[in-house]
């Protein structure tokens, strides 16, 4: 029975992995006893696990995942370690070594390597690489965009493509800003800041500087891409959720000879008029079956940001966005006076 209390016991051959599984303060193997409600303790070269007959078995699994991660020479991190752990207690246990196996997408200016931390993460590069377009379809926190420049830094260093285009759709997120002073740069700079922040983090300021001004970055909102054809370039669509129907086609029929998409968008965030369809959401139905064209859904489970920002997905999820509908004036009252 799951409530008959057993033990496990992993063994270490190389005290050093174990050092890097147990993490600052023993933070990982805590993530772990509090996602499968058990106990583990340090016994001798070893591990021993405390719980449950099915959680142990769980907590057993996601140790020597663990261990193989630390043996990597990987830092692991809490995220980490509860990733691995609900694989295990998902019956997915066969897919921490995919999981694990991943390879460096790209090097950053300061020599930290890049690398899908998610199974979904994973699949996410791999329909990059495999196809000449890629709609990426998930949350917030997922790596979109940040794997998506990493791609296209990774393609560019290769002489792949000669180009690396970054564009979104100039919508504020549910608040007018009103007129933006300085020039057009000056405008549309605040609508582009997380591709900015993404190329700053895997080119360095200087060196992103340079190409840009050599004509082999260009950042630039998506009214600018009408009438233009890009070739030999990586093409990446930021916040496509609110690109109208009529944007999405026009940019889909940008794409030259050796180009490269990446379409990113969030599908729970659209910021457009109620009356108006998002283009992500129609391309997503209308280029389901069409070859070299991959559509990667990403979730609450690929959420690579502070573990609280998955919990608020999850609850968002939960509650579909129609709490003030699902309850009535008085309880919600009764609900906030409890957490005042």
């Amino acid at each position: 029975m799951e409530n008959e209390q057993t033990q496990r016991t992993v063994n270490v051959d190389r005290i050093e992995n174990l050092i890097g599984v147990f993490g600052s303060f023993d933070e990982n193997l805590r993530a772990v006893e509090q996602e499968l409600q058990v106990k583990i303790t340090d016994r001798d070269a070893g591990l021993q696990i405390t719980g449950g007959s099915n959680n142990t078995l769980f907590a057993e699994k996601a140790i020597e995942g663990l261990l193989s991660l630390a043996a990597q020479g990987e830092t692991i991190s809490p995220r980490d370690a509860t990733y691995i752990a609900r694989l295990a207690s998902e019956g997915s246990a066969d897919k921490i070594t995919d999981f694990l196996s991943g390879d460096v997408v790209c090097i950053t200016a300061k020599g930290r390597p890049v690398k899908a931390k998610t199974l979904g993460q994973k699949n996410y590069v791999k329909a990059i690489n495999g196809n000449t377009v890629t709609l990426a379809i998930g949350p917030a926190g997922t790596g979109k965009t940040y794997l998506a420049v990493a791609s296209a830094v990774t393609a560019f260093r290769a002489k792949k493509v000669n180009r690396i285009v970054l564009t979104r759709p100039a919508v504020e997120a549910g608040e007018k800003l009103g007129f933006l002073p300085g020039d057009i740069q000056n405008k549309v700079d605040p609508y582009l800041r997380p591709l900015y922040d993404a190329l700053f983090d895997m080119l360095g300021a200087e060196t992103y500087q340079k190409y840009l001004e050599r004509g082999n970055i260009e950042v630039a909102p998506l009214a600018y891409m009408r009438g233009r054809t890009l070739d030999d370039s990586f093409i990446i669509l930021d916040e496509a959720q609110n690109t109208s129907r009529e944007q999405m086609k026009m940019f889909l029929t940008r794409i030259g000879f050796g180009s490269k998409a990446v379409i990113t968008g969030d599908i729970t965030q659209i910021d457009l008029p109620p009356d108006k369809l998002s283009g992500l959401k129609d391309a997503a139905r209308v280029l389901e079956d069409i070859d070299d064209i991959a559509i990667v859904a990403l979730t609450s489970k690929d959420v690579v940001r502070h573990a609280l920002v998955q919990k608020i997905i999850e609850a968002y999820e939960k509650k579909g966005g129609n709490y003030e509908a699902k309850t009535d004036p008085k309880q919600r009252a009764r609900n906030l006076s409890r957490r005042v």
